[in-house]
């Protein structure tokens, strides 16, 4: 995609060391335009009263952290777009951010329908029970026609794109650092899936590495191009709990999934539920305390699978929540009824075929998985999941497994 001069001209802006976006943007807006900052004399700076001495400096020795041209042929080799503040497609929802990226890069595409988006973060150690339900309420949502947006990370991240692209659906994932790397590089192969059904972003240069300061700086992005942020698992210490306070600054919806009560990974969520968080156990829960103009617009969605309509499948058993299997998302009435697809997901992993094939009627041990399949227990475990979410097999008592189709 060609870039035009003046947006070539606030990439060059965004790589001066030490020049924030909130600075840039204040510049073009009093002397109009990026390149007139670029020209800008020092005498032309000075004048500008609320411009300290160091951005001053910073401006007119324009010390790159990485050179422009580099930025410029990373961003052809790899196909992105670059959306600044001021062209129309920049997200509306993400203006109210303070202060809002200057520009995003793109793998993919933004669409107009992803205002309509709900944020699901979490845990990068999830549980089982928290990738079930970030899985589960992700395709949920994805069914209802919304836009599920989280982190890339693994964990909980991961299983809410995954939740959303099985269901057809669109997902955009935010980086924390450039998009010429992968991190974490164990999602590499779900990169181009985000690609085709959402996009890749990230306001860091093309090559820049994840640091551990660019994350909060990532959420805010998270949390502001969302009409809401669910908590999922969370410690107190996690870094969702920072997403979350970023959407309640932002005046978006909080959300909180109530976890298992002996799970340090629930302190975190519990806390945001005292502080006022809303509890959520099924999607409608969620959809139910968004805007009336919102619901409005979801109401007129129709669910993309005849598996989805009617009632919601329960995230979370309310009336248990003692930390015992009883807390993982249950099959309704309803869900035993709907029709169980015949062939196996075309989507499987490499692992999770194997996995898949091992497993005997009736049931196989996950140690007689582990013999046959020459695979680490962690492989393994990790296989078993995602084919559970898949709905190609269901654990059993004693850790047995049996293939559903």
């Amino acid at each position: 995609m060609m870039l035009s001069q003046e947006t070539k001209n606030l990439l060059h802006l965004s790589l001066i060391q030490g020049v924030g976006p909130k600075t840039v943007l204040f510049l073009v807006n009093i002397l109009g335009s990026a390149e007139k900052v670029l020209n800008a004399t020092p005498e032309e700076l000075e004048k500008v009263g609320e411009l300290s001495a160091n951005a001053r400096n910073r401006l007119t020795q324009r010390k790159l952290g990485c050179p422009l041209e580099r930025e410029l042929d990373l961003i052809q080799e790899y196909g992105c777009q670059i959306i600044t503040y001021y062209d129309t497609s920049y997200p509306s929802l993400l203006k109210e951010v303070n202060p809002p990226p200057l520009l995003l890069y793109v793998r993919g595409e933004l669409k107009p329908e992803d205002a309509l988006s709900i944020a699901i973060v979490g845990s990068r150690e999830a549980k089982d029970y928290g990738r079930r339900v970030s899985y589960q309420l992700a395709h949920q949502l994805a069914n209802r026609g919304l836009t599920v947006v989280s982190g890339f990370a693994k964990g909980i991240d991961t299983c809410a794109h995954r939740g959303s692209l099985e269901a057809g659906g669109r997902t955009i994932a935010v980086m924390g650092n450039g998009l010429s790397l992968i991190y974490p590089a164990g999602n590499s192969e779900l990169v181009e899936k985000v690609v085709e059904s959402g996009a890749l972003i990230s306001e860091f240069p093309m090559g820049m590495k994840p640091r551990a300061e660019n994350f909060p700086r990532r959420n805010r992005i998270i949390s502001g191009l969302t009409l809401g942020t669910v908590v999922v698992e969370a410690s107190n210490r996690s870094g969702a709990l920072i997403t979350a306070r970023l959407a309640s600054e932002q005046g978006r919806e909080v959300f909180a999934v109530p976890g298992e009560i002996f799970s340090e990974l629930s302190t975190g969520t519990h806390k945001l539920i005292d502080n006022g968080a809303k509890l959520i156990s099924t999607v409608d829960d969620l959809i139910e305390a968004l805007p009336h103009h919102i619901i409005n617009q979801i109401s007129t969605i129709t669910p993309t699978s005849e598996a989805d309509r009617g009632t919601e499948t329960p995230l979370v058993n309310r009336g248990n929540l003692e930390g015992t299997s009883s807390t993982l998302p249950k099959s309704t009435e309803t869900d035993k009824k709907k029709p169980l697809p015949k062939p196996p997901p075309p989507d499987l992993t490499a692992d999770e075929k194997t996995v898949f094939d091992a497993i005997e009627v009736p049931s196989t041990h996950i140690d007689a998985i582990v013999r046959t399949t020459q695979l680490s227990i962690s492989q393994v475990s990790s296989a078993l999941l995602m084919l559970e979410l898949k709905g190609a097999i269901e654990q059993l008592p004693g850790k047995q497994f049996a293939k559903t189709i």
